[in-house]
């Protein structure tokens, strides 16, 4: 387990749903990598993410689901990519990624608390 933080830390974090709307793989990233773009509704936008998550996704399978991301990392340059959200998920014994995303479709943006 990690440190203990206080709820104004957790706070901070601007975690919201949003709907893929292009995937494509990120071609120049050492490791298998995919460029994901993310409407987070109209307050946040489009937001991309270069992510390692090819081992159960791909364009196919991606694209229109929605996800989780925190949408108030500092933009980072990822491979030629500028990383702008961190799409949230569990990473199981074999490092290979299972997103989070709600149960039911809901609207692009919502907050989660």
């Amino acid at each position: 387990m990690k440190e203990e933080i206080t709820y104004d830390i957790f706070d901070k974090i601007d975690m919201r749903v949003g709907t893929v709307i292009s995937v494509k793989k990120n071609e120049k990233a050492r490791k298998p990598s995919l460029v994901v773009q993310v409407d987070f509704g109209k307050e946040i936008g489009i937001k991309q993410s270069s992510a390692q998550i090819t081992h159960f996704y791909n364009e196919e399978n991606l694209k229109g689901k929605q996800v989780v991301g925190v949408c108030n990392f500092a933009e980072k340059n990822i491979a030629g990519i500028v990383s702008q959200v961190l799409i949230l998920g569990s990473i199981d014994k074999e490092g290979k990624v299972i997103l989070i995303h709600p149960s039911q479709e809901t609207e692009n943006g919502l907050p989660i608390a």
